[in-house]
């Protein structure tokens, strides 16, 4: 009977989708959930699919141009016999974050649930258990918004359109695009109407196809189309890495702030939509055994500061190991992450992105009529700034302790700051009147 519906479903979208996008219009539903996603600040993002066994990172079956089919024989060993779902939220909430974001779905294209639509998904795994299920239901009873991650493109699928990437993936070329695209609509359709609220469908791949010489059609108005008919308040976001389209609800940028693209994947224009940048904790997305690199705490706090100081929201990624637990050092980040907001949250949630901007030291978050001055380095000594509006009063914010400033023909000056050697991060709380 499920099967049935599900089907149903999607030969509606497939023959009605193209008229219903013309001018999208979000619902008050949607409004809602956009506010609160640009409130939340702080998510964490969950790397995990078959690729954790190899512990090469998520691009191993395309870097090393290895045959699907030998690929896809991994999956008899996948067996997470430690993953402890309401351990992951635990942490994970513990930290601060307000989301999850856990890909489905990776370009691999094996599938974290037990979808109806390929053989190729963990029910068929020694394992045997619906991953998504067991993650969606903790995310649920513990109150923490999930995301979910879906890859447009796909290097073991014979009709998906080969793009520049998994072309030594052993695939013989024969692509069916509307057979490809009805597979990923009914996928859509199934983890939008089996796994609860779901609070957005984060997209990657269509970069695959940006080398074409004749632009390819994603037909992506259409399918953003379907996930706003299942779930109104479901947001969409596409990590493109170009504006955005109609029928997205929020602004991704990859391993860069807004307005910064120093990774090279994020010069696009910034949007009125929410905004999220997404970062790794360490070098790689997916469990790769030799990358202990792991960016520090205060180096963690300080990106996620910045990334307030623009109005965006951070997106932190973990990369879960073959056993079904998270590393011990990024646990130990995510607890560290936790204490600091626990103390400093409300310069970060709920904020607006500040006036105030010093290069990559001196940034700012505003709420209200307060202005949260971020000092991200000890040796600063001294502010002067353009400021609008009268100031009212200026303090420490760790212990409320009165600035000593000075407001002059459209600047502030604070005179002296002392900051501890070692200090994360020294805030300054400026009222206006």
């Amino acid at each position: 009977m499920k099967r049935t519906i599900l089907l149903f479903v999607s030969i509606c979208f497939l023959l009605t989708g193209h008229a219903q996008v013309k001018g999208y219009t979000p619902t008050s539903e949607n409004l809602k959930a956009r506010s609160e996603f640009r409130d939340s600040r702080f998510g964490i993002f969950l790397h995990w699919g078959l690729y954790s066994i190899f512990g090469q990172g998520e691009w191993y079956m395309t870097n090393a141009n290895i045959n699907h089919k030998e690929y896809a024989k991994v999956s008899e060993a996948f067996y997470p016999h430690r993953f402890d779902a309401s351990q992951w939220v635990s942490a994970i909430k513990a930290s601060g974050a307000k989301y999850i974001c856990f890909t489905s779905r990776h370009h691999e294209g094996f599938s974290m649930w037990n979808t109806q639509q390929s053989g190729y998904n963990v029910m068929n795994t020694p394992y045997g258990k619906d991953i998504l299920r067991m993650l969606a239901d903790e995310c649920h009873r513990q109150d923490i918004k999930l995301h979910l991650y879906y890859s447009h493109l796909d290097w073991t699928r014979e009709d998906y359109p080969i793009g520049r990437t998994g072309r030594g993936t052993g695939r013989e070329g024969r692509a069916n695009w509307p057979e490809y695209y009805a597979f990923m609509n009914r996928q859509l359709t199934e983890l939008l109407t089996n796994y609860g609220e779901i609070g957005a469908i984060w997209f990657d791949g269509v970069w695959d196809h940006d080398n074409d010489s004749v632009p390819f059609d994603w037909q992506l108005e259409e399918q953003y189309a379907l996930i706003h008919r299942l779930q109104p308040a479901c947001l969409v976001g596409n990590n493109h890495h170009q504006a955005p389209v109609e029928g997205e609800d929020i602004q991704i940028f990859e391993r860069d702030v807004p307005g910064e693209n120093r990774a090279g994947l994020s010069g696009q224009a910034i949007s009125q939509l929410p905004l999220e940048t997404c970062q790794t904790m360490n070098g790689m997305w997916g469990y790769k055994v030799v990358d202990q690199n792991y960016k520090s705490t205060a180096e963690l706090i300080r990106l996620l500061v910045r990334t307030s100081s623009k109005g965006a929201n951070l997106l932190l990624n973990v990369g879960p190991q073959p056993d079904g637990t998270l590393p011990e050092i990024a646990l130990n980040r995510l607890s560290e992450m936790g204490e600091w907001l626990a103390t400093h949250g409300n310069t970060i949630y709920g904020t607006e992105a500040g006036e105030v901007v010093m290069g990559d030291s001196i940034v700012s978050t505003k709420c209200g009529n307060v202005v949260y001055l971020h000092i991200l380095s000890d040796k600063v000594r001294q502010i002067e700034t353009p400021f609008n509006g009268k100031v009212k009063r200026v303090v420490a914010y760790a212990d409320k302790q009165k600035v000593e400033f000075r407001q002059h023909k459209g600047k502030l000056h604070i005179p002296e700051i002392n900051i501890q050697p070692g200090t994360i991060d020294y805030i300054i709380e400026i009222h206006r009147k």
